[in-house]
């Protein structure tokens, strides 16, 4: 089953752009390698699992799929607050990070909740007409 959704898979690419470079700045200039590997991992693997939905095999495999990704996008935010409230970013980079996650995590969430939406509406017109 294949589903588009170009909006989200760009910017979940995009910000996985954005995560490796700040991932390169919180090693080299501050040798901060746990909690920004952390980062790195959740905040790269929202567009691998959107490249996964993609080619979903069902319904169900594509809410699945958009679902870690809404995790990971949820872990995102709070190594990037982390990262932040111990002092390894600044409040601009930081701002701009986290609000990008928080976009993210909200269209992912919308597209949970539409997809089960539409999946109920089509179970139950398949049964009750």
């Amino acid at each position: 089953m294949t589903q588009e959704n170009p909006l989200i898979e760009k910017r979940s690419y995009q910000f996985a752009l954005r995560i490796v470079k700040a991932y390169k700045y919180l090693a080299k200039q501050q040798n901060e390698y746990v909690l920004s590997k952390q980062m790195l991992r959740s905040g790269t693997s929202i567009g691998a699992m959107m490249r996964e939905a993609k080619f979903a095999q069902s319904r169900a495999d594509f809410v699945s799929k958009v679902s870690v990704a809404l995790k990971e996008a949820n872990k995102a935010l709070y190594w990037t607050e982390l990262l932040h409230d111990n002092e390894y970013t600044d409040n601009k980079t930081f701002e701009s990070i986290y609000n990008e996650a928080d976009e993210i995590t909200s269209i992912l969430a919308s597209i949970v909740k539409t997809t089960k939406d539409n999946t109920e509406k089509y179970d139950n017109q398949k049964y009750f007409s």
